[in-house]
Parts: structure tokens; sequence; C-alpha cells
């Protein structure tokens, strides 16, 4: 029997993300797997999410001059990665790993980081890709980039919409709340 701890909650929320940021900007996603990492990263405006490229995982610091050139070369504001949650909510080993990652990428990013849950984003990925028709080999080539777009197309749809009520500020000070 493992000993699964219950998720715990995001340093940031989407909207707490959307707040601190620029009014533009790129956010790059990463779905960061153990053999490959997934680039996305959005438009200026944030509303769309693009597939950008696969990072074959050799040394963590060879990866991370990779991504901090992404970061320079497309004018990136934010990262948002991948959690692979366990089905139940919990977080398992990988959860773990994915966690280190964020903070030995922050060694060399000085950018707000944020989770955002994937557990069905490969699935869906696959699905579409199944649909389109796209042979194996085409799959597994792409598959990777494509599930880094679709968890920063959440982030982004998160982003873009006003939070819960819970998650709203409720200060006077605050423009959004007046009138």
């Amino acid at each position: 029997m493992t000993n699964r701890n219950p998720a715990p909650e995001a340093d940031l929320s989407p909207w707490q993300l959307a707040r601190i940021l620029p009014a533009r900007g790129r956010i790059m996603g990463l779905d960061v797997g153990t053999k490959t990492i997934g680039v996305a990263v959005s438009d200026e405006r944030r509303q769309v999410a693009t597939p950008l490229e696969l990072i074959r995982r050799t040394k963590f610091k060879i990866d991370a001059v990779r991504m901090v050139d992404i970061v320079r070369e497309r004018a990136v504001v934010a990262v948002v990665i991948g959690l692979p949650v366990n089905m139940d909510g919990t977080e398992g080993p990988r959860c773990q790993s994915i966690r280190q990652f964020r903070q030995n990428l922050a060694e060399h990013l000085d950018l707000p980081m944020l989770f955002w849950d994937e557990r069905w984003s490969t699935a869906a990925v696959q699905r579409h890709m199944i649909d389109a028709d796209l042979s194996r080999k085409r799959r597994a080539e792409l598959v990777d980039k494509a599930a880094a777009s679709y968890i920063l197309e959440g982030a982004l749809d998160a982003m873009n919409r006003p939070p819960p009520i819970w998650e709203r500020d409720t200060a006077p000070d605050d423009p959004k709340d007046a009138g």
C-alpha cells in the first residue's frame, strides 16, 4: 500500500497569476515526462496555446538552457507546468518529481509558475489524434507538445474567465469591484 497525500493547493491560482502578470506577454506550457518535455506557448494576449517543440531530456542543466532560450526568444512572462495528479486527486511520486523539476527550473527562470492538473491531457490529445487519423508513429512524435498545449489552454481558459466567488477579493479599493 502506498502512502498518498492529498494534493496541496497550487502556489498561485490562475486568477492570481492573471492579476500579477503584465497586460500582454506569452505564457509557456510544459508537459514534463521522464524522456521528453513538451513545450507550448500562448499568443501575447493569452487567448490561444500553440504546440512549439519537444525537448528530448538529457541533463537538467542542458534542458533548462533550452527552456531559458525559449523564454527569451518568445518573451515569456510565466510558466504553466502540468502536474500529474492521480485520478482520485491525490499526488504520487510523479508529482513529487514534477515539483522538484519546478524548483530546479526556478533557479534558472525568475518567472511566476503555476501547476495545472494534467490528468486528462494525454488521453484527450490522443483521442483527437486518432480522430484525425494520424498514424501511431506520428502520434508518438506529437503527443507531448500537444499535451503541453492542452495543459496551457486549460490554464488560459481559467485565467480568462471570472474567478469563482470564493476566489474573489472583496476589498473596496479593488478597481474590479467598482461598479
